[in-house]
């Protein structure tokens, strides 16, 4: 079984990819939507609050976890896998390994947007160079996780398009060849973000995750299941349930909320 976690609601992107990528694996997801955001808080708040989501998730049985949420996979995976005996997969390798790749074949350029903490990080940045790639702009887009849990998500919104045009304005003469949306919240705005930079490839960091999880499992013989999914959040239950109907395109009845405090 496969654990999954974020701060909300944006690992849902994740999961769609990993039931589109692995129909048949078991999995079950934690949203900590009574502490969101995780990207404005100390690196010390955001690894404390990563080991009590991945210790609840372990106490469901996983066997492997998946860190649906780049502030974490930047600030705390080294942590995360020195803690837990089971396979653990961030979103920052396999994003900078694909952007890298798309960039060697134009201008050799990445724009990496994030959370303030995963920016501050310098993670993707690292990353990216170790696989050839030095041209990087990054750039903290604390606005989009709200705007993405709140619905706020395409072009007909104003207050999307008016934050990415501020955001975005210093990567319009920058011309990525490839965008990494370094926060597994942000595909849901990829429509916004492509208005501004229509000839960049964007790099979801939840589907390349799951193609690197996919990868491991498949190599370990660990891809197994029936396909079924448990939901638990901290806080918002019935919010999260219409939420991820939207998210997912589907209804989630299956949801749990729990205590995070307690583990």
């Amino acid at each position: 079984m496969i654990g999954i976690f974020d701060s909300g609601l944006g690992g849902l992107t994740a999961v769609e990819e990993l039931r589109k990528a692995m129909p048949e694996a078991d999995f079950v997801y934690f949203g900590d939507t009574a502490r969101i955001p995780y990207g404005t808080r100390t690196v010390e708040t955001i690894r404390a609050y990563a080991l009590q989501d991945c210790r609840f998730l372990m106490s469901q049985g996983v066997t492997s976890i998946l860190i649906a949420c780049g502030t974490v996979s930047t600030n705390a995976l080294d942590v995360i896998r020195s803690t837990f005996p089971v396979p653990v997969v961030g979103v920052v390798e396999g994003a900078a390994k694909k952007a890298a790749e798309i960039a060697s074949k134009g201008k050799g350029r990445v724009l990496v947007l994030g959370t303030p903490a995963t920016v501050k990080s310098g993670a993707f940045e690292k990353e990216l160079r170790k696989n050839g790639c030095d041209g990087v702009m990054s750039i903290a887009c604390p606005m989009f996780v709200p705007l993405a849990e709140n619905g706020y998500t395409t072009v007909k919104h104003i207050a999307a398009v008016e934050i990415a045009r501020e955001y975005l304005a210093p990567a319009v003469d920058f011309c990525p060849d490839a965008v990494i949306l370094g926060c597994t919240h942000y595909p849901l705005l990829s429509e916004v973000i492509s208005h501004f930079l229509p000839d960049s490839v964007l790099v979801s960091s939840g589907a390349e995750a799951v193609a690197e999880l996919k990868k491991s499992l498949t190599s370990r013989g660990a891809l197994c299941g029936g396909g079924k999914g448990k939901y638990y959040v901290s806080d918002g239950l019935e919010g999260f349930a219409e939420s991820a109907r939207r998210f997912l395109q589907t209804p989630v009845t299956d949801v749990t909320a729990i205590d995070i405090n307690s583990y």
